[in-house]
């Protein structure tokens, strides 16, 4: 990661190894910095946890960083700003079979890090802190005493997660679940991402009640930014509810709409016309373009970020790329014949006026989608499309290298083994 540490002097017996790695990231924290290694370091002690205390240091320009080692943290260099980058580089340089994440601006208490660790003892594989019923006067600002539980509350929607305060800034998990979670965001969404992929993993997430305090120093949160941060990498790693569902209702809605209008029905007195035909087609387009960005994405998150589906593993194996190809062209082939009648009739009648408007318009949206079927099918055997790693450990076959040569299925080679939920103890 491109990072240099320097040690100085470190907590417990130096010939130990550190049980507990305490984290802070920082930026600009001259005010409090010192007192939050001097307070960690002292709770390790007092409780006799061997450990280290590593501070981030993440761009400072008030000399935290000096401060900090001054104190007696391991300081490490990350230049790239980012609450995430801070983090992912102490991670990657801590040492403790625990890491608690905690901030440099001494709202959390440092004395609760036992409670955090002795719920890893007992088996919690990541350990959250939930603010919301301690919050000092003033510790949290009305805006995020609101937007927090609703992100917490969407997130939970999304996901299923037992956390009611996904965003708190002091948690505690065990080392070797990094590779795990293999987290990647930079910003303030780290905190979404870890409680998101430790569901998905299926680990073991506790949760404890802590209090909130003022900080000190100048906060760096801006709630509006780093508030859609946290929405956007919910949405993006949820494409069931970006695009699944409202591409599912727009199409049923279209379609029907569409019937509707061929049929010749009326509502309340009051019959479909052309117009109505026109946003039906217009709904069951759009519909179908996000239900093709849906699978997409989908795949994607199980071929390539390890992620688990069974819905789409159990139903993709039942269709092949000469399917969907054969679906689109048989759409297309279908609005084609209907353009054609239409063009027929027209000349028949002189080249005048365009007489068939509803069959127009349903022959230009029957072509259209089966264009869309037609490409997201080979967008969908892209994103499946076999690595070289596992082709390797595969082997090749006869009927393996045929598939390959008639342009294989929607879905990819068997992926390598789930990394298991619980890492060993």
């Amino acid at each position: 990661m491109g990072v240099s540490t320097q040690l100085e002097h470190p907590v417990g017996l130096s010939s130990s190894p550190a049980r507990v790695s305490v984290v802070i990231p920082c930026l600009n924290e001259a005010e409090s910095v010192q007192e939050c290694v001097r307070t960690a370091r002292r709770v390790l002690r007092e409780n006799w946890i061997t450990g280290e205390v590593v501070v981030v240091d993440n761009g400072s320009d008030d000399g935290s960083g000096d401060l900090a080692r001054a104190a007696g943290a391991r300081v490490v260099e990350e230049p790239r700003r980012g609450y995430g980058n801070a983090y992912l580089a102490g991670f990657a340089a801590a040492r403790g079979d625990y890491i608690v994440m905690i901030d440099a601006d001494m709202t959390y208490d440092f004395d609760e890090i036992p409670r955090f660790v002795r719920q890893l003892d007992e088996g919690a594989q990541l350990v959250m802190g939930n603010r919301m019923r301690a919050v000092d006067p003033g510790a949290m600002s009305l805006l995020s005493r609101i937007g927090n539980p609703l992100l917490s509350g969407f997130l939970n929607l999304l996901f299923r997660t037992p956390i009611r305060d996904a965003h708190c800034g002091m948690r505690a998990f065990r080392r070797d679940i990094l590779p795990t979670l293999e987290l990647r965001a930079t910003g303030m969404e780290l905190a979404s991402e870890m409680v998101i992929r430790a569901t998905r993993a299926n680990l073991e997430i506790r949760e404890l009640a802590i209090a909130l305090r003022r900080r000190g120093g100048t906060s760096k949160l801006v709630p509006f930014r780093d508030g859609w941060r946290h929405l956007r990498l919910m949405l993006l790693h949820n494409p069931t509810f970006l695009f699944l569902l409202p591409g599912t209702l727009f199409g049923f809605i279209g379609t029907t709409v569409v019937v509707l209008v061929f049929a010749h029905a009326s509502l309340f007195g009051r019959a479909f016309f052309i117009h109505t035909l026109i946003g039906g087609s217009l709904l069951l387009i759009v519909g179908t373009q996000l239900f093709g960005f849906g699978l997409c994405g989908r795949a994607y998150a199980v071929n390539h970020l390890g992620d688990r589906d069974p819905w789409l593993e159990r139903n993709i194996q039942r269709f092949r790329l000469e399917q969907g190809l054969m679906l689109g062209l048989g759409l297309m082939s279908a609005g084609l014949t209907l353009g054609a009648v239409v063009v027929s009739h027209w000349i028949a009648r002189g080249l005048g006026s365009l007489s068939q408007e509803r069959v127009s318009i349903l022959a230009a949206t029957l072509v259209i989608v089966g264009i869309q079927i037609f490409f997201t099918s080979f967008l969908l055997s892209i994103i499946g499309l076999r690595r070289q790693d596992t082709v390797a450990d595969v082997g090749p076959t006869r009927d393996g290298a045929a598939r390959s040569a008639r342009g294989g299925s929607l879905r990819s080679l068997p992926r390598p083994a789930a990394k298991s939920g619980r890492p060993a103890r």
